[in-house]
């Protein structure tokens, strides 16, 4: 019998003929997803035992959270969480590796509809198949328990920490470069404050899940201000050259005297030069593959929306809506900065910078506005690290309902163990009868999160961690999106209140299962470390089994 069909028919007494997402009773919900009561077989039955547990999982009533976060709360998570560092720090290795401004801003659009085609995927499975986790219930749906489990401690041991070090890093390094400190970053007065960075937020994001939002939205505005004074700046500059007033006010001609498409050699950051000429097909294609590494650096963070699905008041139409909203505006906002870069830096300059921003303001207004840059880059990275550990704690808690992590961890509200009376299907904030916590945040959660990113933070450094974090992301973001396909073939008439073209995932399935691959084979070291991550992950996965299968 097809998988679509199981879908539709009644419950037999065989566990592996039962629906993916239904268990003993099970009915279909509106958004095409089963309510169900699941028990814990062992030995020959964990198979089965594996899919009936994906019920619970994707049972939208079984939310840890309330459903009290609308579209515009996502929307400004996702805003949050994107717009960060990237933007203002990627552009000058992007540049390096692109033979003109034009290109570099080719691989900045492709960069953005990459992310627009995975997040749009991500509408669809996080609308057809609700749960907390983000990939986690998507994977174990289309794939089964173990690449669910993978997933989920991938991002909870692996992705999300390093994503917090980064961001932990990227703050304090900012403070030193405006006060013209560039070579101290490996120093410990650097880790140890990027440490009580990232305590201060997790401490903020402990309060609650209100109280998160509200600071999260007021850093949306920190973005959008910073983004905008940048091309500001440029339009400034632009105005002035066309009024002939340009002179030694702009950053330099080179936007205008120059055609942007034009191949030019690029200085490096120590000092050598990448010639174009004479350069190979495949050795062009390796120069754009890692300027695409930095634009999806930049535009990390665009799949978090989904992880907050279970939140939503009516995520089949919010969920669809802060995506489409969010990531357009995302990819106009990094396309006018860029442009607005290269109106303000001689080109010769973009490349040699990772501080480009800055950089930017400093050569345009001087040292002290440039300082002020520097402190509005540092509000929108602390952004960013709020989103960031907010979604991050949402993730163990994911995996802590699913079996897959210690109960713990799925406690709210306090530090500590749950109580015998509490329940992890009914959170008692769901219930009316029931006085709401005071906190509904992941506290015990977010604690791991914090120190397993402070562990990053000691051990790795910024280029390290950004690769290391861009494979484990999209092994899993490829096997997201070939799944929605698989589904497509294997469930047609799976219930999908939002379905994109067909074409959307496909673009994705394609040029994301490139860039692992690329990753994996230029950079063995960290492709090896992810592999021990999951041999790791793997082997607590079966003792956790066997534990509970021998209880």
């Amino acid at each position: 019998m097809a998988p679509s069909a199981r879908l539709h028919t009644q419950q037999t007494d065989d566990p592996a003929s039962q629906p993916l997402l239904g268990g003993s009773g099970s009915h279909r919900s509106p958004l095409g997803y089963a309510a169900t009561t699941t028990t814990t077989p062992s030995g020959a039955d964990a198979g089965a035992h594996g899919q009936q547990q994906a019920a619970a999982t994707a049972d939208a009533s079984a939310s840890t959270f309330t459903r009290n976060l609308g579209a515009l709360d996502a929307f400004a998570i996702v805003i949050s969480i994107v717009i960060g560092s990237g933007i203002f720090t990627s552009p000058g290795a992007i540049d390096t590796n692109s033979p003109s401004p034009g290109a570099a801003l080719v691989v900045w659009l492709i960069g953005g509809v990459l992310a627009w085609t995975g997040a749009a995927t991500m509408a669809e499975l996080g609308t057809a198949i609700p749960g907390e986790g983000g990939v986690q219930p998507y994977l174990r749906y289309c794939f089964g328990d173990v690449f669910g489990f993978l997933a989920a401690w991938t991002w909870i041991v692996a992705v999300m920490p390093a994503t917090l070090a980064i961001l932990s890093i990227v703050f304090v390094e900012s403070i030193f470069t405006a006060q013209g400190v560039t070579d101290q970053a490996g120093h410990w007065s650097h880790k140890i404050l990027s440490v009580v960075v990232l305590v201060v937020v997790s401490l903020a994001n402990s309060i609650s899940t209100k109280a998160s939002t509200r600071l999260n939205n007021f850093f949306v505005g920190t973005k959008f201000v910073a983004i905008a004074g940048v091309v500001l700046a440029g339009l400034v500059v632009v105005i002035m050259q066309l009024a002939g007033a340009g002179g030694d006010a702009d950053g330099g001609n080179d936007w205008h005297e120059r055609n942007w498409f034009h191949t030019r050699p690029v200085v490096n950051p120590d000092g050598s030069i990448n010639d174009w000429q004479g350069l190979g097909t495949w050795q062009l294609l390796g120069f754009y593959s890692t300027a695409l590494y930095g634009a999806l650096w930049a535009y990390s963070g665009w799949d978090k929306a989904v992880y907050i699905s279970a939140e939503l008041s009516a995520p089949a139409k919010q969920l669809p809506l802060a995506i489409n909203t969010a990531i357009p505006t995302i990819i106009a906002c990094f396309l006018a900065a860029n442009a607005a870069y290269y109106v303000l830096l001689p080109w010769g300059v973009v490349s040699t910078t990772d501080s480009v921003a800055v950089t930017a303001i400093t050569r345009l207004l001087g040292r002290g506005f440039g300082i002020v840059a520097a402190i509005v880059i540092c509000l929108v990275v602390a952004g960013s690290l709020l989103g960031n550990s907010f979604v991050a704690g949402r993730m163990a808690v994911a995996a802590a309902n699913t079996g897959w992590f210690p109960r713990l961890f799925s406690v709210v509200g306090h530090v500590g163990v749950p109580s015998k009376s509490s329940s992890q299907d009914v959170p008692a904030s769901s219930s009316p009868t029931t006085k709401k916590e005071p906190s509904d945040a992941p506290v015990n959660a977010i604690i791991l999160s914090a120190i397993l990113s402070t562990l990053y933070i000691v051990l790795g450094n910024f280029r390290v961690l950004v690769t290391f974090n861009g494979l484990g992301e999209y092994t899993f973001f490829f096997l997201a999106v070939l799944g929605a396909l698989v589904l497509r073939w294997r469930e047609p008439e799976l219930e999908r209140p939002y379905k994109p073209l067909v074409v959307i995932p496909a673009v994705f399935v394609v040029v994301s299962g490139f860039v692992v691959v690329r990753g994996a084979i230029f950079a063995p070291a960290q492709a090896a470390v992810l592999l021990g991550v999951w041999a790791v992950g793997l082997v607590f996965y079966w003792v956790r089994r066997r534990w509970f299968s021998a209880v």
